[in-house]
């Protein structure tokens, strides 16, 4: 009677998850081994299983050794390294093709999941090696690196407004990147340090208080009632004394113009425009008109501006 032949257990963890935090499935069938292997004696996950009472043996077996551990029905796990053992699966594969082996049962079980937002903690980890080991990271200031948030936030605008999802998701990310490096600079300040854990708690902090609507007693069914409640609770926490208070003067014109209505209208005062001649105050109306009907200006003379742009290139010969 030939022998069973057995099961092999894949058991993979994610190093974003804290060492010894494992599934419920996963200790059971660690206990229940009849042994459990792992290539790498400086896992993170082992001295966890040692303490818990698993023994485990440091060994890198073939496709052919793991099979053979298996015969008479016995239970192997095999703690996977962080690179997944793709040689000892590869193996495994070519046995179960050649069809001249009895392959044990195989399992992929994973033993912990990564929690949503769980890659940012990769992103964390990159930022902080570059900022140590890149003679160019090593050597950026909030200053030096302020053109490029502006740039990559024009950059977010234009693919959001293409359409285009995959140049969305890339510019996300360099936006993303600024927060992450601007946040690792912040750390070595001298004086006031933060770290990108202040910014997210910050954050956090902020848009629960300004959502008493989502986390409170308050209630709000329209977006302008939310508007409201977030300008009120700015205003306190602010301490404004004027509706326009925090707007940058700074920005384009026209997103300026169309900001400016958007306080006056939200905080529902009767504020004329100022009558002037010339294009400032014709572009100010305009501004103060598109708000009022939902359209950003900018972005309207933005596909004026590229419908213009195609009509330039078609009229030198080129595609539009």
């Amino acid at each position: 009677m030939p022998l069973a032949p057995g099961r092999i257990i894949l058991l993979t963890t994610s190093h974003r998850v804290a060492p010894g935090l494992l599934s419920w499935p996963a200790w059971q069938v660690l206990h229940a081994a009849d042994r459990v292997l792992c290539a790498d004696g400086a896992h993170p996950q082992l001295p966890y299983l040692r303490e818990a009472g698993i023994r485990v043996d440091e060994a890198s077996p073939t496709a052919e050794e793991l099979v053979a551990a298996c015969a008479g029905g016995r239970t192997v796990v095999v703690v996977a390294t962080g690179e997944g053992e793709p040689a000892l699966t590869d193996g495994l594969a070519r046995l179960a093709g050649s069809g001249r082996v009895s392959m044990p049962e195989l399992e992929l079980l994973p033993a912990s999941y990564d929690l949503p937002g769980a890659r940012l903690l990769d992103l964390v980890q990159v930022m902080d090696r570059i900022r140590v080991e890149c003679p160019w990271s090593s050597q950026q200031t909030h200053k030096g690196l302020a053109k490029y948030g502006i740039e990559e936030a024009y950059e977010l605008v234009e693919a959001i407004e293409d359409g285009d999802r995959d140049e969305l998701r890339e510019e996300l990310g360099d936006v993303l990147l600024q927060v992450v490096f601007h946040s690792r600079i912040a750390e070595e300040d001298p004086d006031a340090p933060f770290s990108i854990d202040d910014v997210a708690g910050g954050i956090v902090a902020k848009l629960v208080h300004r959502h008493p609507h989502v986390f409170g007693d308050e209630t709000a069914s329209t977006p302008e009632e939310v508007k409201g409640h977030w300008l009120r609770t700015k205003a306190i926490e602010k301490q404004r004394e004027s509706v326009t208070d925090g707007i940058p003067l700074g920005q384009p014109g026209l997103a300026l113009a169309s900001k400016l209505a958007s306080r006056v209208r939200t905080a529902a005062l009767e504020v004329p425009l100022p009558a002037g001649e010339g294009i400032g105050y014709e572009l100010l109306a305009l501004a103060a008109r598109a708000e009022a009907e939902g359209v950003d200006p900018e972005a309207a003379l933005r596909v004026a501006a590229r419908t213009y742009r195609d009509a330039v290139r078609r009229a030198e010969g080129l595609p539009g």
